[in-house]
């Protein structure tokens, strides 16, 4: 489930205290927890509505000055939209555990640790060793988009996308608003560290 950045901020903020989705199918549970660049997200209820049952004051804990606007960006009177419409009660409920992550300084423990689970991630995938290469085709390719990342590593752009943030949740990487993705301290550490063990991964 994504957020608009200035979105984020208002939750984060407490003045955003409801969203609201046209879907086919109910996406997220009750209680799920996101992360997103501003921290965690949680949510607190969902319920089906129609476009009626939306008042002004909805429209305002949304984020929209209006209900006209909040509407607008629904779209539910697009005959070529489907779907129904959910309104999801949110809340911020804590910092994002991975900048503390990524901001760690890399030491004799947590290098174990790191490297261990890249080895279960380039273990376990249908594409081998890829977690080096990925990791340094963003420290050398900052701020790029999955589908630009695709076109220099080969990996196809969904399963990219996947397991970027694979190495975001360990730390490594950092996720921009805007777009793209740039090594995390952390994860430039590492890379540092591999190189100069003259690793064959890279």
């Amino acid at each position: 489930m994504l957020f608009k950045d200035e979105h984020l901020k208002g939750i984060k903020a407490g003045k955003i205290k409801i969203c609201f989705r046209i879907w086919n199918q109910n996406k997220i549970k009750v209680g799920s927890e996101i992360n997103t660049n501003q921290g965690i997200i949680k949510i607190k209820s969902i319920q089906i509505v129609n476009k009626d049952e939306i008042s002004e004051r909805d429209a305002k804990l949304a984020g929209f000055t209006s209900k006209d606007s909040l509407l607008i960006t629904l779209k539910p009177f697009n005959k070529n939209v489907k779907g129904k419409i959910y309104k999801i009660e949110v809340a911020f409920h804590s910092e994002d555990p991975r900048i503390f992550l990524r901001n760690q300084k890399l030491n004799q423990n947590n290098e174990q640790m790191i490297t261990s689970k890249l080895e279960r991630l380039d273990k376990v995938s249908r594409n081998g060793h890829w977690t080096k290469k990925i990791l340094l085709t963003i420290k050398n390719h900052p701020k790029q988009n999955a589908s630009e990342l695709s076109k220099i590593t080969g990996f196809e752009k969904e399963w990219l996308k996947l397991n970027v943030r694979k190495l975001k949740n360990i730390g490594l990487t950092i996720s921009h608003p805007a777009g793209g993705y740039e090594i995390s301290p952390l994860g430039d550490s590492l890379i540092k560290f591999f190189l100069k063990k003259k690793d064959d991964s890279f």
